[in-house]
């Protein structure tokens, strides 16, 4: 039988990371083995389920290249499917009318907990054959009140729940609404899943839906409970933690790969290895390598992640990212270096490409302001015959190459008699505003003759105005 997995978000939110992870090692398993892997959407929920929150989901679906064989599907559309599947159970006798009232469920509740047992329901109208005029019944399945459920989870390993502990659980609202464990399982079988992965906060829906498959007289699937994702507190990840939408990352300058592997990296290893393509986690992922306890997320290693995978882009990939970005700016690229030129030097120096393209806008402007900590400590007076003797150099250098403009400024710092640092970091500053930047000759290369000319310039102007103020 060909594996079939599932990926079925309810639309109350954004794609949080533990959905991402869930897809991505239900997407893995499809496609490591030939297999299809489905989309649906889990809307029931009409209160909270939102089309934004639907579009949030296929965005980022699209953006991590999640791609899905069926769907998506909504579970709205396939209520008159459910009401059949109800009714099935019903006749079958694994369900049974209930018109216990909400008062008596709460006292039933409240006593059980004055009591200090577990609340759940009692089963009064399990043997009901008469219906209670003016009530309209709820349908609650007849779980088995003897034996256990075992689970031969995939990752938790052998997992024994009581039926003892479980109630009949309704699967049909007395507006006539299916409930979530029935719609699951109703669309699993249809759907044809072998394989139910999953965060393990579904663990106690799992014995329930393991009873519905049995009294359908369905084939199990298999099951696997991914641990849940951590903040650094230990306790679940949340928007306390900083928590997002999975596109946020998007804007945040994360590539959709770094993230896929980093994701992969929670709760799952492959040996010492850290870094995966997409194609390695296709052909490494098991079940065998995930671990049963929680991953604590954080960020500072995912940008470590982006940062491999970043220097890994050549120089058109690397090129497309810059020309998005100053496209979306309303920078015209025309305006200055070749994109793809100037993001291989910077790349080295950014985690993120958000950083790269904040870095890369001083190429494309013809005014930079000034760092007030780096101009307060480089552009003092002792620095103004440094600058003067470069503005000189630049100004006849014709060939505007690293190379060559190394080779200029060599030839200051010899004839001022200075380290070629006195040089470098005056005039780091007078071309980029900061104290940080790539090789300082590769930077007058990407800047260009004229703005740089004009940089250092502006640097002498700001010089000489300081030491009259002083």
């Amino acid at each position: 039988m060909s594996v079939r997995t599932r990926f079925a978000p309810s639309p109350t939110g954004y794609l949080h990371l533990g959905g991402a992870r869930t897809a991505l090692f239900n997407w893995l398993l499809a496609r490591q083995s030939g297999g299809q892997f489905v989309l649906r959407v889990e809307d029931t929920d009409r209160e909270r389920s939102t089309d934004e929150s639907v579009q949030v989901i296929l965005d980022g679906m699209e953006w991590l290249g999640l791609d899905y064989d069926e769907g998506p599907f909504f579970q709205t559309d396939r209520y008159d499917h459910y009401r059949a599947v109800a009714q099935q159970l019903l006749e079958s006798g694994h369900a049974y009318h209930c018109y216990c009232s909400k008062e008596r469920i709460e006292e039933m509740r409240e006593t059980a907990r004055r009591e200090k047992r577990k609340p759940r329901y009692d089963g009064t109208c399990r043997h009901r054959s008469e219906p209670v005029p003016g009530v309209e019944p709820v349908l609650r399945f007849k779980t088995p009140l003897d034996g256990s459920v075992i689970i031969d989870d995939l990752v938790k390993g052998k997992i024994e729940i009581d039926n003892a502990e479980l109630d009949d659980l309704i699967i049909r609202r007395s507006d006539g609404n299916p409930t979530y464990n029935l719609t699951v399982v109703a669309d699993d079988i249809e759907m044809g899943i072998t394989h139910v992965v999953r965060g393990d906060d579904h663990i106690n829906n799992t014995p329930r839906q393991i009873h519905i498959f049995n009294a359908l007289g369905a084939t199990l699937p298999k099951f696997a409970h991914l641990p849940m994702i951590l903040g650094e507190d230990g306790k679940r990840m949340s928007k306390r933690h900083g928590a997002v939408s999975v596109t946020q990352y998007r804007e945040e300058g994360i590539l959709p790969a770094a993230l896929l592997n980093y994701l992969a990296r929670l709760g799952w290893s492959y040996g010492d290895q850290e870094l995966f393509t997409l194609q390695e986690l296709t052909e490494k992922f098991s079940f065998e390598g995930c671990q049963r306890s929680g991953s604590v997320f954080d960020i500072n290693k995912l940008k470590w992640v982006n940062q491999q995978h970043l220097s890994e882009l050549d120089e058109n990939a690397l090129g497309e990212i810059l020309q998005r970005a100053l496209i979306a700016d309303n920078i015209d690229s025309a305006n200055g270096p070749e994109p793809g030129k100037l993001a291989l030097l910077l790349r080295d120096r950014s985690q993120t490409t958000k950083e790269m393209v904040a870095q890369a806008l001083i190429y494309y402007c013809d005014d930079i302001e000034y760092d007030a900590k780096a101009a307060q400590k480089q552009l003092r007076p002792v620095a103004l015959p440094v600058l003067e003797a470069i503005s000189e150099s630049l100004k006849h250098t014709s060939s505007w190459d690293a190379t060559a403009l190394k080779a200029r400024l060599e030839q200051v710092a010899t004839e001022l008699e200075v380290g070629f640092g006195k040089i470098g970091q005056p005039l780091r500053v007078a071309l980029t505003g900061g104290s940080a930047s790539p090789d300082i000759a590769e930077t007058l290369q990407m800047i260009g003759k004229d703005r740089s000319v004009a940089r250092v310039g502006k640097a002498i102007e700001y010089v000489k105005a300081r030491s009259q103020a002083s």
